[in-house]
Order: structure tokens, then sequence, then C-alpha cells
């Protein structure tokens, strides 16, 4: 099975601070790993483009993506939000991500891959159509989702989050659409204190309680996610792979552990084989811890490449 693996040097040189656990070594703790676990030899690694503005207006307004390109600094740092800034190559870090998902999605489904990973910040998850936050400006899932329903003429796509923190941001890009599933699980209560309200039919959001463990989210896959998936038959399947849920990430309170990540992947790998010609792109989203970061991306990447 043929992964692509998409990532850039651009997606290093965003950075908000010393202090901030949403940092450039994340990417590097990842490649780090890839190469202890011999992985690197095994993946077809793929440099992305910019993104186009017309795929970052599938999911989010003019307006936004105005305001973004005028907050970017010349120097120094601009807030977007209380734990959210940009420096002068903030911008650049952020169209390369979104750019990377629509390439991953057009190479998954012309048959160049079976599927992809995106390692790239800065994440998008909680990126709405008209607001940035919590670390994200553009929702990299969910332009490369919209990509796929517009561009490429797909019916049926799902999006998996199993990121600590409610994907937010990819909620509200398609809450109502038939055209899209959203299963996700996330610690709650939790930042950004939403899922749990006002659902619509096509998402299937789980709240996890605080300490749980593997246990409790493969409980939650197998009786919540699974059926509606099999119901809904994904033609293609985008995943927002956040790794802050393992125990070791002080960001999330979750107990989850490489072991379950790779059974995560591979329930996924099996609804894609089943109904979607094994098409996945997976994104990076959280993890900031950043041994347990680089062991989780690897094991996923093994699961998704059938290692």
């Amino acid at each position: 099975m043929a992964t692509g693996f998409y990532t850039h040097a651009d997606c290093l040189r965003h950075e908000m601070g010393n202090w901030h656990p949403e940092c450039p070594a994340r990417l590097q703790a990842i490649e780090d790993q890839l190469i202890a676990g011999r992985i690197d030899a095994l993946i077809e690694r793929e440099s992305p483009p910019l993104v186009d503005e017309a795929d970052l207006l599938r999911v989010h307004t003019q307006a936004h993506i105005d305001h973004i390109r005028r907050a970017a600094p010349t120097e120094g740092y601009a807030a977007i939000d209380p734990d959210t800034s940009m420096n002068p190559h903030s911008l650049q870090a952020a169209l390369r991500a979104a750019g990377a998902a629509v390439a991953a999605t057009d190479a998954v489904i012309a048959g160049r891959f079976d599927n992809a990973f995106c390692s790239v910040r800065p994440p998008g998850h909680h990126a709405e159509p008209a607001r940035a936050m919590g670390f994200c400006f553009f929702n990299n899932v969910a332009i490369a989702a919209r990509h796929a329903l517009d561009v490429h003429g797909l019916e049926r796509v799902a999006v998996i989050d199993f990121d600590v923190h409610h994907g937010n941001g990819t909620e509200a890009a398609f809450s109502g659409d038939p055209r899209v599933l959203m299963c996700s699980i996330f610690q709650h209560p939790f930042y950004p204190y939403s899922g749990t309200e006002n659902q619509a039919k096509n998402m299937v959001n789980v709240p996890i309680a605080a300490r749980s463990k593997g246990d409790v989210v493969r409980e939650a896959v197998d009786l919540l996610w699974l059926p509606r998936l099999h119901e809904f038959k994904p033609q293609m399947l985008f995943v927002s792979a956040g790794f802050d849920a393992h125990r070791e990430d002080d960001l999330g309170n979750l107990g989850l552990v490489e072991d379950d990540y790779t059974w995560l992947t591979e329930q996924v790998r099996q609804i894609a084989a089943r109904y979607a010609n094994g098409r996945i792109v997976s994104c990076l989203e959280g993890g900031y811890n950043l041994s347990a970061l680089g062991r989780s991306v690897v094991a996923h990447v093994k699961a998704l490449a059938g290692l």
C-alpha cells in the first residue's frame, strides 16, 4: 500500500513564541521517530504547493481570508486570540498546510497513493468559516473535504476527528450538510466547550470524560461511529489526527496510547477499504508531548500503510 507523506519547511517557520506548545519542534519530533522506526524509507514524500484562494473560499469567508492576510506581521507577533498569534512566516505556513491537504486529496483520488498523511502546521480543526482560533487559521481538513466534493464530484465524505479537543471549526463548516458525516471523540467538558448541544443529524460527536482510557474510546467507536459510517458509505475519509489525547500529553487529560491510535486508524482503513477504494487523507492536528507525538504519528502512519 502506497502512503504519501506531505510536509514542507515552511511549516517549521511559523512559531508563536518559545513558551507556546504548538511549536516547530513538533514536526521535528515526528521526523526523528520516523527515522528511528525505519518508516521513512517506506513512505512517499511530497512537497505541497500553497493552497489556491478558491479552495479557501469553499470553507472560509472572503472577510476571514482578508483578515488573516492583513493581520500577518512583517516583524514580531500579531495576536489573533489569547492562544493564537502570527509571526512573519505564519501566513505562508498556513497556506502551505492547507495546500498539503488539497494536494494529498488530488493525489489519492487520482490513484497515485492509496492514502496520505500531512505532517503540517499550523493545525486547522478549530478554524471556523469566519474565525481563527485555538492555534488554527484555516481548516485544512474541511478545505480538503470540500475540494473532494466540489471539485472532484464525490457525493459522500466522512471526517474522523480523534483530537482531545472538539473540532468546532469542522462542525461549523459541515453542520447540516448531508454530503458529510463527521465522527468525533473529545474530552468534555474542555476547550472549546462545544460539540454537545444542538447537534445536526450528520454529526456523531462523542464526549469523553477526563481520565478515560482507550477502552472507553474503542467502545464509543464500536457502538456509535462504526454503525453510522457503515450506513453512510463514504466515498473518501478525512482524518483530523490529533494526538493530544495521549496519556503523556499535558494539554489534555485522556489516557490513549500508541496501540489505541493504531486501532483507530485500522477502523478507518477498514471503512475506507469497504466503501471508498481505500481513500484516506489524514492531517496533523494536536499533540504536544514531543515524544508521545512522534511515537503516535509513527503508529498512525504505519497503520495507514498497512505495515
